[in-house]
């Protein structure tokens, strides 16, 4: 019977890579030099912490973050930018946890998306991997298709398709 598995990981070592990149570019910029600039990743909590001199930079050290992160091939989707950032003495910080793996909450969600897509395909639920799995190719290829124009929030990849 023909499955795929529908996951949200991120590769740490892109991610890695595309914070260095971030790094290059904010210290060699121009509007940055002298001031307080922190970027660091967390690689066991899968946090990016930011530190600047206010919020405009912090708005601003985010948006090159999330376009070197598009170039490395990562999703925006997998930056949680709903925290806000908080005055700590006179440097601004805030934490940005990446999105690895899916709730299960957003699982749920996305059985509900695709039981309600009518297709003929059955979707369960393990861990942080969907599997879902049917008797036709085309049927499995159309919930990969609908699933792209899901707007969850979160970034997706189709892994592990077997006929």
């Amino acid at each position: 019977m023909p499955s795929f598995d529908l996951v949200s990981k991120v590769d740490l070592q892109t991610l890695d890579n595309a914070i260095n990149t971030v790094i290059k570019e904010i210290t060699n910029r121009f509007d940055f030099k002298g001031s307080h600039v922190l970027i660091e990743l967390n690689k066991k909590e899968f946090k990016v912490n930011l530190e600047a001199d206010s919020d405009m930079k912090i708005n601003q050290i985010t948006d090159v973050m999330i376009s070197r992160s598009m170039k490395q091939g990562l999703a925006a989707e997998i930056y949680d930018l709903s925290k806000e950032t908080y005055p700590s003495g006179k440097i601004v910080k805030k934490e940005v946890p990446v999105r690895n793996g899916i709730k299960q909450e957003d699982a749920k969600k996305i059985v509900k998306l695709i039981k309600e897509s009518g297709l003929k395909v059955q979707a369960s639920i393990m861990d942080d991997i969907i599997r879902v799995s049917g008797k036709k190719i085309d049927d499995l290829q159309q919930v990969i298709q609908a699933a792209k124009g899901w707007n969850l929030g979160i970034a997706l990849q189709f892994i592990n398709m077997k006929s």
